[in-house]
């Protein structure tokens, strides 16, 4: 069985050497996938929000004829 420390350099550097082949967005980029990313969280938030709140309603109203 090899060693454990070499088992995590071996680890790290392979790591390292992906990474050095991944290609990384531009600035302009990172900021425009944010705000596409933060619209498009706010709309599901708001869509979840409302049907929540209409089940909601609708539970209750069964409910209260009981």
């Amino acid at each position: 069985m090899r060693n454990p420390i070499h088992l995590v350099r071996d680890f790290y550097h392979s790591t390292v050497t992906e990474l050095k082949k991944c290609t990384w967005p531009t600035w302009s980029e990172l900021q425009e996938s944010t705000v596409v990313v933060t619209f498009a969280v706010a709309l599901l938030s708001v869509f979840v929000f409302t049907t929540d709140y209409v089940i909601q309603l609708a539970i209750r109203a069964v409910t209260a004829s009981f």
